[in-house]
């Protein structure tokens, strides 16, 4: 059941990734070149028209994906590495340092993470590095308590037990005996992180926090064309469909590889 589950998500995921990256190069026109009438129909030489300023959809939808999917991947990666460091921390420590650790991520967690992004894009700007870091601090609570709570369930294992009694830094019970232990669910998270994080980067664009303009973007390309979405749906639709389809694709393959693991989990039980 899983493995069909799997395959299809990585399928569809990949799909979406290789639009991404080889769209640039596929592209018929410039991001930028004004090249027919604004709002203008699909025709032969343009498949999904003209958007607002008379560019090129199909040329502005191949080029617009790199932006979402790399600041996706980045700010996921970057809130599983230091999401995981502190939860594992906070699992192996006395308890000082886990209450720390543990309360800065319970208050981080009371705020919702898109309104936590919009106030700090809007106060200190939206380059791309500092919309990356924002999403990704809104995304290690989350990583902090997954991690945390798998590396408690590792710890009282005999094997770890018996790594401690051997004199073993702790640096190596962290990394060496228990990170691969709780491998599996931080990388499911994961993908959970990948599918919030094209959302909310597409959102961002849509409100307006996003990249700047005239840079092609599927969040961006929705916000600047929906005052013709009834003259041109194509404009607007595309890049939502793509935007769901990458979402959808990564979603049932963390679903997928979770279900496989846990049912793994019983059998070795």
């Amino acid at each position: 059941m899983n493995e069909p589950q799997i395959r299809k998500g990585a399928l569809i995921t990949a799909l979406v990734i290789a639009i991404a990256v080889l769209g640039p190069w596929l592209a018929p026109h410039g991001t930028t070149d004004m090249v027919g009438p604004v709002y203008g129909a699909p025709m032969g030489s343009a498949w999904l028209g003209y958007d607002f300023l008379g560019h090129d959809v199909l040329s502005r939808l191949l080029s617009g994906g790199l932006s979402v999917l790399w600041m996706s991947v980045a700010a996921a990666s970057i809130a599983l590495a230091v999401g995981s460091t502190l939860g594992l921390l906070a699992g192996l420590s006395r308890r000082r340092l886990d209450q720390l650790i543990t309360w800065s991520a319970d208050v981080s967690l009371a705020f919702p993470d898109l309104i936590l992004v919009l106030l700090i894009v809007s106060m200190l700007g939206r380059a791309p590095w500092l919309i990356v870091l924002t999403v990704s601090i809104a995304f290690i609570p989350g990583v902090i308590r997954l991690a945390r709570a798998s590396a408690v369930a590792v710890a009282g294992q005999e094997f770890v037990e018996a790594a401690q009694m051997m004199g073993y830094s702790r640096r190596r019970i962290l990394f060496k005996e228990i990170l691969p232990n709780i491998l599996t669910p931080l990388l499911v998270h994961f993908g959970n992180m990948l599918t919030w994080g094209v959302g909310m980067l597409s959102g961002l664009s849509f409100l307006g926090y996003g990249v700047a303009p005239p840079t092609a973007d599927w969040g961006l390309m929705i916000n600047e064309n929906q005052a013709g979405l009834l003259v041109q749906p194509w404009a607007v639709l595309a890049p939502a469909v793509l935007i769901g389809v990458f979402a959808y694709g990564t979603n049932i393959l963390a679903e997928g590889i979770g279900r496989r693991s846990a049912r793994m989990g019983e059998k070795q039980a």
